[in-house]
């Protein structure tokens, strides 16, 4: 009719075009990252460059691996919702919990920033501005804390403070340990050079060592040879050390007590290879060394050996990957022999890895000490599948159990009907 409004029609992109757009301008931002920071390291002074790269690399490489962390925690969430894993179950979460895609979200956003201050670290540093350099890896910092830390309803609220209060009964194991409280502890111990690294850019943070030449001296209080290292570094280990003593003292069960003494063969090989950096070269090659060696020996056979045997249930291995619904992963991964050996050998390799750390530059050769660290991030998400799994069909089977026995018997059946036979 004449004068009659006409509906708008509202076009709305696509969701696959609206990802492929997000992709490209997320790859977009990532070259211009690495142009601006390789130009801005290519403008300082050869003798310095590398030395403040490697600085810059401190500060920036634990947040990183931690971006790393939570994008592979999504990817695991997403294989359990996929199969028959409830694992809202096994960590007790509430049904507000977040999903792997808000869990992405996170990752994205940490992915973002920390990539984007580093490049502008190194872009300021390069032109002369030395002070706003050293600022931004501390507003960083300071930022990342205040969204960890904030009571205000933002941000996932619910599932920081649980995050939050599952790391201080970690810290303080003074309550009976639950499965999320050891199922972190254990995922701390992945992260103790992240934390390590944590600790040394707060350190230069706090001492006011950002962009200046003091922290060269590997003597320094934030120094390479500083005792503090592998007190972080052992830290996580103490602590799950700890919860297996409490999960003794609760249970009486011995196995707590041996898995109490897996964790405790951290300590020799943590300790012995820091003092190399305090005894004179000829004393580490002919006595520290040889024990160190097999200190890391034991350490790393005696937890492959515990993952195999107690953390993971082989007989059941790969049933993860059968999904509710058909799925390429599927076909890929369920009932394959290949990822039977794939899981035991890259896990052992993987355990053995960090025993190149007896080279001397290594502390220094950051690079390699990024990849040993992500090397070890990818050996836990592998180890979560499992251990997961394997929690869950103890959880099930218990219940199956508790079922069973309330069902009256065969005999109780017959008799209850004969008592009703007029």
């Amino acid at each position: 009719m004449k004068g009659s409004a006409i509906p708008a029609v509202t076009i709305m992109p696509s969701p696959l075009f609206l990802w492929r757009f997000k992709v490209i301008l997320f790859l977009l931002w990532g070259l211009c990252c690495c142009k601006i920071g390789w130009d801005s390291v290519m403008r300082m002074s050869a003798d310095l460059r590398d030395l403040f790269l490697y600085e810059a690399f401190l500060y920036y490489n634990p947040l990183l691996l931690v971006a790393l962390m939570i994008w592979l925690w999504g990817v695991n969430l997403w294989v359990f919702a996929q199969s028959s894993v409830n694992y809202a179950r096994v960590f007790d979460l509430a049904q507000t919990h977040l999903s792997h895609r808000e869990i992405w979200r996170c990752a994205t956003w940490l992915t973002l920033i920390v990539p984007t201050s580093m490049t502008a670290y190194l872009y300021l540093y390069s032109h002369g501005e030395v002070s706003l350099a050293a600022s931004q890896p501390v507003l960083l910092y300071a930022i990342l804390l205040m969204v960890l830390f904030s009571p205000f309803d933002m941000f996932f609220l619910s599932s920081r403070f649980y995050f939050l209060r599952t790391v201080w009964r970690i810290i303080l194991p003074l309550q009976a340990i639950t499965f999320p409280d050891f199922f972190l502890a254990d995922i701390f111990t992945s992260m103790s050079k992240v934390f390590s690294d944590l600790e040394r850019s707060v350190c230069r943070m706090v001492n006011r060592q950002v962009a200046t030449i003091a922290w060269f001296e590997a003597d320094s209080i934030c120094g390479s040879h500083s005792v503090a290292i592998p007190l972080v570094l052992v830290f996580p280990y103490l602590c799950r050390f700890f919860q297996c003593l409490r999960q003794y003292k609760d249970t009486k069960e011995k196995t707590c007590l041996l898995n109490a003494l897996k964790y405790s063969t951290a300590v020799p090989v943590i300790f012995l290879s820091a003092l190399k950096y305090h005894v004179f070269p000829d004393k580490w090659v002919s006595f520290y060394r040889p024990l160190w060696l097999i200190s890391s020996v034991i350490n790393s056979l005696y937890s492959f050996y515990w993952d195999i045997k107690r953390d993971w249930d082989l007989s059941i291995l790969t049933r993860i990957f059968m999904f509710k619904n058909p799925s390429t992963w599927t076909n890929l991964l369920y009932g394959q022999i290949w990822v039977y050996y794939w899981v035991l050998a890259s896990n052992l390799v993987l355990r053995c890895k960090w025993t190149y750390k007896l080279s001397a530059h290594l502390r220094h050769n950051y690079l390699t000490v990024f990849t040993i660290a992500a090397l070890e991030i990818l050996r836990r998400f592998q180890w979560v599948f499992f251990r997961v799994e394997n929690e869950w069909n103890k959880m099930t089977a218990k219940q199956n159990l508790e079922m069973s026995s309330d069902m009256p018997s065969e005999g109780d059946r017959l008799l209850d009907s004969n008592s009703h036979t007029v």
